[in-house]
């Protein structure tokens, strides 16, 4: 419940903090994806790899993580683009959020795994 409250005040803060204008690309929703992507994938390397205490999980991956990065807004955000016309930035929205986010989590992994090996 921690973790939640944590990542959801750092979702909204980085939403707002990157505000965008009405038909631009929804770069906070994109931001806290690819960077809590990056981070997911520093953790899973972290409690894999020093075998750290599982009662971390929860709180990181779950709460955290869970919270901050946010698969729902990122569908609004993709449908409201989609609904206005601007269908290239609703496209670029999926592309962007998916790519970037399995590139992140893949460099977080091997970047933190790389650090502990």
């Amino acid at each position: 419940m921690a973790g939640g409250a944590v990542g959801a005040v750092l979702r909204h803060a980085t939403v707002i903090v990157l505000a965008r204008p009405a038909g631009s690309l929804p770069l906070g929703t994109l931001a806290v994806n690819v960077v809590g992507c990056a981070v997911a994938g520093a953790v899973i390397a972290w409690l894999t790899l020093r075998a750290a205490d599982a009662a971390w999980r929860p709180f990181l991956q779950v709460g955290l993580l869970g919270s901050l990065t946010t698969f729902s807004a990122f569908s609004v955000d993709s449908l409201r683009l989609f609904e206005s016309g601007a269908t290239g930035l609703a496209l670029a929205n999926v592309a962007l959020n998916v790519g970037l986010s399995l590139c992140a989590v893949t460099l977080g992994y091997l970047g933190l795994r790389a650090l502990l090996a």
